[in-house]
């Protein structure tokens, strides 16, 4: 998972990177893991008080309005210029301190009612941010939220790939955007409420144990408590779809199966994750919202499946029908490396659906091909036949779901 984090209040004590936490950015960097700066300084101020910004992949700076690339120094701005007619208004008004940046507006408490005045004064369209004692005010919908989206998609990473921490008002945004939300020890009460985690240590000492709990096995032992989807409804009532487990549906023709995969399909895309389905037959063509690749008359190829799920915001059905029915477990025996190594370097696709498993990866496959790396998670094998899916596979199935009228004997068959 990557790391996203505030600077004041977390990374950073009385306005500094102590010692120990940049070592332990180091540490992070040197895993393989990304680290975001996420802060509501305007940039060349950040600059002027931290010299390690090149630990970071990217620098989201005034809350949200500036995006830095550290590695090649460019600066963009992802949103309007703060009005001059509001600057002019809140200098005649003796607002002080007052800082301009390259959108962002900041002063501190009590100003927050004269900013508020002068904004509807003005008819304009903006928003005031809290941060403890500043008040900053920036452009309806920046927020930092918004500004980290920015770097993760040009990262190619998923914000439920993200780790998040922060410890004040203005942290919100960003660290319910992602897949695992800390505050630190530090942090205001509202912030450790919505908190998956609070770190034992405060500000930079807090940081450091949570990149640490990151490098031993990215917070695996959590529960999902704000990104939980449900899998399908049993007896005991919902089963939920764990991206670190690996589930097998099977039932015999007709019983529903592809059904209860479309309704999970349609529950993983609203809550933001990637899925990838492999699909013989051609069920899953109208699946909403997702790239089909490979139609009837057109065979798919692997580098147009990892092309599109290179982005993050895109799920794709690889459709087999293309390919003559004994060609398709060789297809997928050559997409499968493909897709793992993606899942490598990126997390995604967070979901693997793979139809009739009982073609796909069967048990004469040489060598026992077809097992998946130990760990690996977020993968559905739908089956009409679960005895003839390669051992190795069963062997690392979690969860069996069985669907049809005759469940005893199809849970036997597994």
């Amino acid at each position: 998972m990557a790391l996203a984090t505030d600077y004041d209040g977390t990374a950073a004590f009385g306005g500094r990177l102590a010692p120990a936490t940049a070592e332990a950015l180091r540490r992070l960097k040197a895993s393989g893991r990304r680290a975001f700066l996420v802060t509501g300084r305007a940039l060349d101020e950040l600059r002027s008080v931290c010299s390690e910004l090149d630990l970071f992949d990217r620098v989201v700076a005034e809350n949200g309005a500036v995006l830095y690339r550290p590695a090649s120094g460019e600066i963009e701005t992802l949103a309007e210029p703060s009005p001059s007619r509001l600057v002019a208004l809140l200098r005649a008004r003796h607002v002080a301190p007052l800082s301009v940046g390259r959108s962002i507006l900041a002063t501190r408490v009590p100003h927050q009612v004269t900013v508020l005045e002068a904004i509807r004064s003005l008819g304009l369209g903006l928003e005031i941010v809290f941060n403890k004692g500043a008040v900053m005010v920036l452009p309806s919908g920046v927020n930092k939220a918004s500004g980290l989206a920015a770097a993760l998609a040009e990262c190619g990473l998923s914000p439920l790939n993200v780790v998040a921490v922060g410890d004040a008002e203005n942290d919100h945004a960003f660290i319910k955007a992602c897949g695992c939300a800390v505050a630190v020890a530090n942090a205001i009460p509202s912030l450790k409420a919505e908190a998956d985690l609070t770190t034992v240590g405060d500000h930079g000492v807090g940081l450091a144990e949570l990149i640490d709990r990151l490098s031993q096995g990215d917070l695996a032992d959590l529960p999902l408590r704000r990104h939980g989807v449900a899998l399908c409804q049993g007896a005991d009532g919902a089963v939920p779809a764990d991206p670190r487990r690996v589930y097998m549906l099977a039932g015999t023709s007709g019983s529903g199966k592809s059904t209860l995969a479309g309704g999970l399909l349609e529950r993983l895309m609203q809550a933001g994750y990637q899925f990838c389905v492999v699909d013989p037959e051609g069920d899953y063509e109208h699946v909403e919202g997702a790239l089909v690749i490979g139609e009837p008359n057109t065979p798919p190829s692997t580098a147009r499946v990892i092309e599109a799920l290179e982005r993050p915001d895109r799920s794709v059905v690889v459709n087999l029908l293309g390919l003559p029915h004994d060609d398709r477990p060789g297809f997928f025996a050559a997409l499968l490396p493909a897709l793992l190594k993606l899942r490598g370097s990126s997390a995604r696709p967070h979901w693997l659906v793979i139809d009739e498993a009982h073609h796909l990866l069967p048990p004469e496959r040489p060598g026992g091909a077809g097992a998946f790396p130990s760990g690996f998670g977020g993968l559905l094998l739908i089956t009409v036949h679960p005895e003839s899916v390669a051992r190795p596979v069963v062997a690392g199935v979690d969860t069996l779901i069985v669907a049809g009228r005759d469940p005893r004997r199809t849970s036997g068959a597994f």
